[in-house]
């Protein structure tokens, strides 16, 4: 187990070292994300007010999409460079390869989310500061979920001519779960009556969803990513 983590983090280390240097990722992932808080808050800010509950869902949705933006990208060097047979072909156990990824996905959505709550609470008048932890949590445990589905299924759709069509096609209906379950929870803490309650509920369910998808992708990984 510990040779598998070692493994996972030379690889995720990798993958952030080559990112640390073109940027090209990064910066297109936060692009992304700030130009959909932007329409959003075009389209639901009225005389610099916001409509009620709405700043929840714009995080999310900012999040879901471009973390699929991100998710789309996951395998692309590997499979430009013809390099993903040799990465599967590695004295390693394939589960590496799995967390190895999903680390360095999570990293690269984490700093965008760093970006974007502070945009979506200026913007939509969000009170980040009322339970900063609790929210952080939601976050990034949702987060999880997310990118642990997600990365599965962009290393099976890696060889498929329209991945990232199919990518959205197969991720959001399997993280519906994980992505209402964050916005119910963020809602209930950036509402005029907060239910922190409530938030924590979410952040169990959150859990549990995250054990479950990580435990299956790590099953499942290994048998689709046949060479």
């Amino acid at each position: 187990m510990i040779g598998v983590f070692r493994a996972a983090w030379i690889i995720a280390r990798k993958d952030l070292l080559v990112e640390t240097r073109s940027r090209e990722l990064v910066y297109t992932t936060l692009f992304f994300a700030v130009s959909c808080v932007l329409v959003f808050a075009w389209a639901f800010v009225r005389e610099g007010k916001p409509i009620d509950n709405a700043s929840a869902g714009v995080l999310w949705v900012a999040i879901v999409f471009s973390g699929t933006l991100a998710l789309g990208r996951a395998f692309e060097r590997e499979r430009q460079s013809e390099t993903l047979r040799g990465l599967l072909m590695a004295p390693i156990e394939r589960a590496a390869v799995y967390l190895g990824k999903l680390f360095a996905l999570l990293v690269l959505m984490i700093l965008v989310e760093i970006v974007l709550v502070p945009i979506v609470a200026l913007f939509f008048h969000a009170p980040i500061g009322r339970a900063p932890w609790l929210l952080a949590g939601l976050l990034v445990v949702g987060t999880v979920g997310f990118a642990a589905v997600g990365t599965l299924f962009a290393a099976m759709l890696v060889r498929a001519q329209s991945r990232d069509v199919l990518l959205s096609i197969v991720l959001y209906p399997v993280t519906v779960p994980v992505v209402m379950t964050g916005v119910q929870g963020t809602a209930a803490i950036f509402a005029a009556e907060p239910d922190f309650g409530l938030a924590q509920t979410c952040l169990t369910l959150l859990i549990f969803f995250d054990a479950v998808f990580v435990t299956l992708a790590l099953w499942t990984f290994a048998p689709v990513m046949h060479e």
